[in-house]
């Protein structure tokens, strides 16, 4: 068993930035059957965040009062060590977007960096 990521959850999932996040997912449930895993909300009740199951595959979901740009793509990435891999995508020549690594509401311990394309990813261990 992992335990550094969610039960039933792939190593990587896309992860969309929606200005719309309610649309978005009505639409995935009606497209594609996908199913709200968890959801985070800001205390105003607005998404922070979702995870939706498409089959076998997690669609993570920010809505747009994040503060993060929607023009580029990102990705999450849950990883064994969230620290040493972190560290090495920085020194890799990622630029930090999110550091510390830390916490977040949804029991991961995470940190975020963009690749010399503009692609966010953010990595994690939950």
């Amino acid at each position: 068993m992992d335990d550094w990521k969610p039960v039933g959850y792939p190593s990587m999932s896309p992860y969309l930035i929606c200005h719309d996040a309610e649309k978005v997912i009505a639409f995935l449930g009606a497209a594609f059957d996908g199913v709200v895993q968890r959801r985070f909300d800001h205390p105003d009740g607005a998404l922070m965040h979702a995870e939706i199951r498409i089959d076998d595959g997690i669609v993570m979901i920010g809505g747009g009062a994040t503060g993060a740009k929607g023009d580029g793509a990102h990705i999450h990435l849950y990883v064994e060590d969230v620290s040493s891999t972190f560290a090495r995508a920085v020194a890799a020549g990622g630029a930090v977007v999110q550091q510390p690594v830390r916490k977040s509401e949804d029991d991961d311990l995470r940190g975020g960096v963009r690749d010399p394309s503009g692609t966010t990813w953010w990595i994690a261990t939950q």
